[in-house]
């Protein structure tokens, strides 16, 4: 079966006339009536009627052989001379890697587009004799064939199913992988080793796909376009970028002259910080010079002036003794005034004494004439009294109080 120019792979089991030519039977690939290309794994020599003169045992493939029809396992290469009729080789099994194609016609995708998805893998019967018997006694190579024709057209159309038409040829790797297990898991107990699956082609309908070829083309029209303004992107970047770089180096160029600048009145700073700490150092070495002149100076006073101070008090001293003994003298002499005044005051005194005396007899000879004078005063000074109390209008007056005084308004006759 040919499929857009992919054949189907078929594996059979020849018949070939000598064991020797073993190699050239399994290279010779024929096209079948129906187009598929028939791929030999197995050959079964003819066998002799009596005798084999000899036989030619190929070191190639693997090579079993029989016993009155009882397999006898593997058969060393080399030649063997005078083999009789009862012994002969079954069967010669390939070790060669066959590549296997399955092309897979007509298979809808979710979105009912049928496509044509071409399948190829490799395998080998292996890795030695035991494999290679189980393959023969187990499976044979008919049976290996429709295995893996049905397994593949299985396995791709329910991957095709599972997608839409533009995601075909997104899943090749994971079914490639997934079918790669499969197979291995399905065949490995027959002595196959599945080497490689790989979806070699998917097809849509060629309207279809010149629609998406068309797609296609523009998209990579888009894609170039957008390169196209990508770069002029760059290109005004790029000129954006190199016009900031020139700011940049501008900046830092202007930096670079404000920090020199800076270091400059640094130095300016600390050479007039240094002229100004020599001259502080000058002016307080002249300040302390003053200072020790002064302070020679101010002890010169100080010792001018005690010498001073010290004649000061001593004249003081004098003066004040003097002061004081003149004081001393007047106050003598004012004493003795005093006690002379005082002598002449006590005589006069005396003398006073003695008029007070004579008149305090003359009183006591009239005082009776005197005490009734005296009543005569007090009485009127009651009465004016009395004259005042009445005039400030009515008085409330009760008890001791008010008794003594009704008894001064209105005094006992008798």
């Amino acid at each position: 079966m040919n499929l857009q120019g992919v054949q189907q792979s078929r594996l059979v089991q020849r018949k070939t006339f000598s064991a020797a030519k073993a190699d050239s039977d399994f290279a010779k690939i024929r096209i079948s009536a129906s187009g598929e290309s028939e791929i030999p794994i197995v050959l079964v020599p003819r066998a002799s009627l009596i005798c084999a003169f000899a036989v030619n045992v190929p070191s190639g493939p693997y090579v079993l052989y029989q016993k009155w029809h009882k397999n006898m396992g593997k058969l060393n290469p080399g030649v063997i001379w005078f083999w009789p009729a009862w012994n002969r080789i079954s069967h010669i099994v390939t070790r060669a890697t066959i590549t296997y194609n399955a092309p897979t016609r007509n298979c809808p995708t979710a979105d009912n587009v049928m496509v044509n998805v071409d399948l190829s893998l490799t395998f080998r019967i292996g890795p030695d004799i035991d494999a290679a018997t189980h393959f023969v006694y187990k499976m044979g190579a008919h049976r290996l064939d429709e295995l893996l024709s049905a397994e593949s057209e299985e396995s791709i159309r329910g991957l095709v199913f599972s997608v839409t038409h533009d995601r075909v040829n997104d899943l090749r790797e994971e079914f490639a992988l997934g079918m790669l297990a499969t197979l291995n898991g399905k065949v490995a107990p027959y002595g196959i080793q599945v080497m490689n699956v790989k979806i070699t082609d998917v097809k849509l309908p060629q309207e279809l796909q010149t629609r998406l070829e068309r797609t296609t083309a523009f998209k990579t029209k888009m894609g170039e376009q957008e390169k196209t303004h990508e770069n002029r992107i760059r290109v005004l970047q790029d000129g954006a970028t190199k016009d900031l770089e020139t700011i940049r180096k501008g900046n830092a160029r202007k930096i670079q002259e404000i920090v020199a600048e800076r270091k400059r009145y640094e130095i300016e700073r600390r050479e007039m910080e240094e002229k100004a700490r020599g001259d502080a150092r000058v002016e307080e070495v002249k300040a302390m010079s003053y200072a020790d002149v002064a302070l020679k100076k101010a002890k010169g006073d100080d010792q001018v002036q005690r010498v001073v101070a010290q004649n000061n008090d001593e004249a003081l001293l004098k003066n004040t003794q003097v002061h004081c003994q003149k004081m001393k003298i007047e106050a003598e002499k004012s004493a003795n005034v005093m006690v002379k005044e005082s002598e002449a005051k006590l005589k006069v005194s005396e003398s006073q004494a003695g008029s007070m005396i004579a008149r305090a007899e003359a009183e006591a000879e009239g005082a009776e004439a005197l005490a009734e004078k005296r009543r005569y005063e007090l009485e009127w000074a009651r009465l004016d009294v009395m004259k005042k109390i009445a005039q400030n209008g009515r008085k409330f007056i009760t008890g001791d109080a008010g008794e003594a005084i009704l008894n001064d308004l209105v005094p006992d006759r008798s």
